[in-house]
């Protein structure tokens, strides 16, 4: 197998003479102003289609873009839009923004009386056409950010209408979690087999549910509707995912993380950490702060010098350099930011500015010769498929990068 090292040469050697990666890392205001407008033009331009859907995935060793997850994706594109504007005050990334949460809100579920009030959030890739609970649920947070933007009903409206269709039909409330997946032809949840694990034959509770906070999804609805009911049960899954964190403040018993090489996902446990935090907003309950805190402690074990962050991480503090997720750079940068704020965070301050300055060195240039590539923020996988070795620039690194960078010039010039 390819180190990622390789993976950088074959980039390099496909630019034509250009450079791959652009930027010095060393920050001004103006400069980090600039890298804000220029990801937020590439996230509004390339990384959206003319309907308003994420292209998702770019694999770079066909040179087309492949769908993955495309509600949650575009969710993230239309979260980091919204911040974008309103930062800037730029109308065009509202506009953008408005685009892609109509298409997501039109993905409503109207003619299949089982799924009524649902959105097609389907999975897609080795899953399957599954809709899945946090594909929808992490797809919201944007939406409901451009409600409060706009006033315009239906973006809170719509995931409104499918969080409730998820309580009603996927809770497991003496467990704290939700069940994970729906069969998008029938409306069956899948509480026997998960398709995730596809080939385990017996699986218990945990492998075909989750706590599933991604997104905080019952926290905005609470918000919008003024609903105590939804606001409790957002409590009781942060309660669930403080007792059920292990000692490394991460989640090992579900999946993406996967206990049995104890490896964890670059993201996942990020997600459950920004829940915690609101959950923290609205309560001020130490407990929830201090198993962030754990967690991102754990994050920053796992940065390296250069403020690298590897795919897949071991707990024992291996890691595997095939693949690098810029996304997991900036989305830790975020939450340190956050722990920073909240009086608790001068442990990571060194680690911010490592995120700053690996997503300022570790982005496509901006004239690359491929304009799918131009100014993305790296977040780059490898691996072997049906015998052919592919490359994808993942979407993610430019949309998590973007809101990072807005996070990270509040922090620096808005004190």
């Amino acid at each position: 197998m390819k180190t990622f090292a390789s993976v950088m040469i074959i980039v390099l050697m496909a630019t034509s003479g250009h450079t791959a990666i652009a930027g010095s890392g060393e920050g001004t205001k103006e400069k980090v102003m600039e890298q804000i407008e220029k990801l937020a033009d590439y996230c509004s331009t390339t990384l959206l289609d003319n309907k308003g859907e994420s292209k998702c995935d770019y694999n770079i060793t066909l040179g087309k873009w492949l769908p993955y997850e495309p509600a949650w994706h575009t969710g993230q594109i239309i979260n980091a839009l919204v911040k974008t504007y309103k930062l800037t005050g730029d109308e065009k990334y509202l506009a953008y923004a408005k685009k892609a949460a109509d298409w997501w809100c039109g993905l409503k579920i109207t003619n299949n009386p089982k799924l009524d009030g649902l959105v097609m959030g389907v999975h897609g890739d080795y899953v399957g056409d599954y809709i899945v609970f946090s594909t929808i649920s992490d797809g919201t947070p944007g939406l409901f950010r451009l409600y409060r933007a706009t006033k315009i009903g239906k973006y809170a409206e719509v995931p409104t209408d499918a969080g409730r269709w998820l309580l009603e039909h996927m809770y497991v409330p003496e467990e704290g979690v939700f069940y994970d997946a729906i069969n998008a032809k029938t409306g069956e949840v899948m509480k026997q087999h998960s398709p995730f694990w596809p080939n385990k034959k017996h699986q218990t509770l945990f492998d075909v549910a989750r706590p599933n906070n991604e997104g905080s999804l019952f926290l905005d609805m609470y918000k919008y509707t003024g609903n105590e009911k939804y606001k409790e049960v957002f409590l009781s899954i942060c309660n669930s995912l403080v007792e059920k964190q292990g000692p490394q403040g991460l989640w090992m018993r579900f999946t993406p993380n996967n206990l049995a090489d104890s490896t964890f996902h670059p993201r996942f446990n990020l997600w459950y950490a920004e829940s915690l935090l609101n959950g923290y907003d609205i309560t001020h309950d130490r407990k929830y702060l201090e198993a962030a805190v754990k967690t991102l402690k754990t994050y920053q074990d796992a940065q390296q010098k250069d403020g690298t962050i590897y795919y897949k991480n071991y707990l024992n503090g291996m890691f595997d350099n095939n693949s690098v997720a810029g996304s997991a750079v900036a989305f830790a940068g975020i939450l340190w930011i956050r722990l920073v704020k909240y009086g608790v965070g001068s442990q990571f301050k060194h680690s911010i500015e490592l995120s700053y300055k690996w997503i300022s060195k570790n982005h496509f240039a901006y004239d690359h010769p491929d304009a799918n590539l131009a100014g993305a923020v790296m977040d780059i996988t490898q691996k072997d498929k049906d015998g052919k070795f592919m490359i994808t620039e993942r979407d993610l690194g430019s949309t998590f990068g973007l809101r990072f960078l807005i996070d990270y010039y509040k922090y620096k010039y808005e004190r």
